[in-house]
């Protein structure tokens, strides 16, 4: 595909590494000539230095016969002009946009086509408070996924010597929950991911990512991690977008304190929320932790715009008794040194941002993108569409389809029921199939197996 990507900040240049890999042709655009210089060293993509929105910019990078903008600026205004004037200039079929924004996301009419004609809105805020949701919720996991509108999920946990995965292999495990459908999808071991066979015994600390339906899911995390308590106060350090939704949406079923270092955000905090105590303070200030129970703490969530104070704080509310800590780090160099050192989980808005972008990015029907472990690896949702003469895969045994090494079928989804394949399952059409990609570069290949021939259409 034909992609311009307007913005070289992390998420512009986390994309455009990704997509480079996979063969697309990508024109990076930012109006910051040092930034483009240092991206284009590292990778084989064509630059533009200008302002994202301005015609002669986008005619420039070659928006008449681009497939796509993506258009992911810091700037929520500029994102939405370079939508307009990619459609009305050069009427560029698929426009994505980021909007920070609530105010402009409250309104439902805006990005109407005959209004602002932006295809598909990304707002990496409201993914990355969801996500930490997620995490809350399911106490124990590192990862929370959804796939089929939630039908179907997939959690991460770390095997450790107290629980009761250690020391046992896939097939002694599954005698031991007899009860629960369940399938492990993936185990990263010594940052080398595994796809497991039933013979494959669990380590010490290996990342283990159990796929089943969200019912299933929830007794598997209560069987497994049976020595975690539910978890009931929650400290947010940073009262900015993130901070101020999280607690809102946890306020009413949680103990939550917000602390807040700007007088007047910490005010508009205090009148936003119903239920949150707010106190206008550092999230690293030891006293006022020590003030706040913070040993008492179950879950310490650093959301402040710097990478550096969030990491502090964590580390610091660990060492004084907070159960768990969480911490928001823009820097993917810094998310591998922190995790499951200091601070438990490590929350890249990169990543969550990427995979739901990607999903509009790949070829054949996928339709949810999920990157495993900061990237190293990539769960995907696709639909198989056809019947046995125009589709790759419909009407044929699991076994019997060509997957790239170090591909699998995780699940199949198929109405309301979630299967947990084997290589005997026969693919449907209309299935929805949880597949797993560890090396990305075979990416475009299990893609292809969902492009239906000619003879469909």
């Amino acid at each position: 595909m034909k992609i311009i990507i307007l913005g070289a900040g992390q998420v512009g240049a986390s994309v455009a590494a990704n997509l480079v890999n996979e063969n697309n042709d990508i024109t990076l655009v930012d109006n910051n000539p040092a930034t483009l210089q240092l991206i284009s060293e590292r990778h084989d993509l064509r630059t533009i230095t200008g302002v994202a929105s301005h015609p002669s910019v986008l005619a420039k990078a070659g928006a008449k016969d681009a497939d796509m903008i993506l258009a992911v600026t810091n700037s929520d205004e500029v994102n939405m002009i370079a939508c307009q004037v990619a459609y009305t200039l050069f009427h560029t079929p698929m426009k994505i946009a980021r909007i920070r924004e609530t105010e402009y996301l409250s309104s439902t009419t805006l990005f109407a086509q005959e209004a602002l004609p932006i295809d598909v809105l990304i707002s990496p805020e409201k993914l990355v408070t969801e996500y930490i949701k997620k995490l809350i919720e399911n106490p124990g996991a590192l990862q929370v996924l959804d796939f089929a509108n939630g039908q179907a999920q997939m959690v991460a946990l770390k095997a450790s010597y107290s629980g009761m995965l250690v020391g046992h292999s896939l097939r002694n495990l599954k005698k031991q929950l007899p009860n629960i459908e369940y399938k492990i999808a993936i185990i990263f071991r010594n940052n080398q991911a595994i796809i497991p066979i039933a013979e494959t015994v669990i380590e010490a600390d290996d990342e283990i990512f159990f796929i089943s339906s969200k019912k299933s899911i929830r007794l598997l995390l209560q069987v497994i991690r049976f020595k975690e308590k539910p978890l009931k106060s929650i400290m947010i350090a940073g009262g900015g977008n993130i901070g101020l939704k999280l607690a809102g949406l946890l306020e009413d079923n949680y103990k939550v304190k917000l602390l807040e270092f700007d007088p007047e955000k910490a005010h508009f905090a205090s009148e936003s929320l119903k239920k949150t105590i707010v106190l206008n303070g550092d999230g690293a200030d030891e006293e006022l932790l020590h003030e706040e129970d913070i040993d008492r703490t179950d879950v310490f969530c650093a959301l402040t715009n710097a990478d550096e104070a969030n990491i502090i704080s964590s580390m610091l509310a660990k060492r004084l008794g907070a159960r768990k800590v969480m911490a928001l780090i823009n820097r993917a160099a810094y998310v591998d040194l922190v995790q499951s050192n200091t601070i438990d989980i490590a929350i890249s808005p990169q990543q969550a941002t990427i995979g739901s972008l990607l999903a509009h990015i790949r070829k054949g029907d996928v339709v949810v993108v999920h990157a495993l472990r900061r990237g190293a690896a990539e769960a995907i949702e696709a639909i198989a569409h056809g019947n046995t003469t125009s589709s790759k895969v419909v009407g044929k045994k699991i076994g019997d389809i060509n997957l790239p090494p170090g591909s699998t079928i995780a699940a199949i989804v198929r109405g309301d029921n979630v299967l947990m394949s084997n290589k005997r399952t026969i693919i449907e059409t209309e299935d929805h199939l949880i597949l797993i990609v560890s090396d990305k570069k075979h990416v475009a290949e299990v893609e292809s197996l969902f492009q239906v021939g000619i003879t469909f259409l």
